[in-house]
């Protein structure tokens, strides 16, 4: 019976195969190293991107809280008028500088300088609570029936347009109130002609400085401001048709 014998190590060149021993080894070493160093480089990439997202996570701002008001209104008396205006009239959002156009609450503390109540803001764009306080105060007063906002775009006889010049609170001897100055033109549909202009001004002292009682200042402003346009409007428009 044949027993089965031990198979050798394997030394010197292997058969079949022309490269010695040494060469091999060299060829092994060398995948060695470069796949090493690709993934050296992978993990030293992987740690700069880590490095860079740490800071990032300390050093951006934080959101502020902001306490969001709205424009306070009081009851408006209707006109005691019977017969309303044979004409519609539509009312567009005024425009307005940049530092007007936002939802931040503007306060200039001295002449040239302009900013804002930290942690404070408006319910809608200044333009955007102008335009409802005359919207509201049109649909309050019932001379004028027929009125819309350019929100919808319908049909009227007549659009006011304006520019929206001060939305702020301004300081006098220490002491805040609220300023609103508002450039408006009645303006024919049909043909873009400007049938009546007029600047208004407007200003509401406040009893303190505090925020809450500079809004109610600004709603009080809102509402003689509104209270004229409506007057001046009416007139214009009956004496334009």
């Amino acid at each position: 019976m044949k027993t089965l014998q031990s198979v050798p190590a394997i030394q010197g060149d292997v058969p079949g195969c022309r490269a010695p021993r040494a060469r091999l080894a060299r060829a092994v070493s060398r995948v060695a190293r470069a796949v090493a160093a690709r993934v050296g480089r992978w993990a030293g990439l992987a740690a700069l991107g880590a490095a860079l997202l740490l800071p990032a996570c300390t050093i951006l701002p934080k959101a502020e809280p902001l306490d969001v008001y709205l424009l306070p209104a009081i009851a408006a008396t209707p006109a005691t008028a019977t017969q309303a205006a044979p004409w519609s009239l539509r009312i567009a959002r005024p425009a307005a500088g940049v530092h007007l156009s936002g939802q931040r609450i503007v306060v200039v503390p001295e002449d040239n300088r302009v900013s804002v109540y930290k942690g404070a803001g408006w319910s809608d764009p200044a333009p955007v609570l102008v335009r409802n306080r005359l919207l509201d105060a049109f649909r309050a007063d019932g001379r004028v029936k027929s009125v819309s906002s350019d929100d919808k775009q319908l049909q009227a006889d007549f659009e006011l347009d304006s520019d929206l010049r001060a939305f702020q609170s301004e300081y006098r001897d220490g002491r805040a109130e609220a300023v609103v100055r508002l450039d408006a033109r009645l303006v024919r549909t049909a043909t873009r002609r400007i049938v009546a202009s007029r600047s208004f001004a407007l200003r509401a002292p406040a009893p303190d400085t505090a925020v809450p009682a500079v809004v109610q200042a600004f709603g009080a402003a809102a509402d003689r401001l509104a209270a004229e346009v409506v007057e001046w409007t009416v007139r214009e428009g009956a004496a334009a048709r």
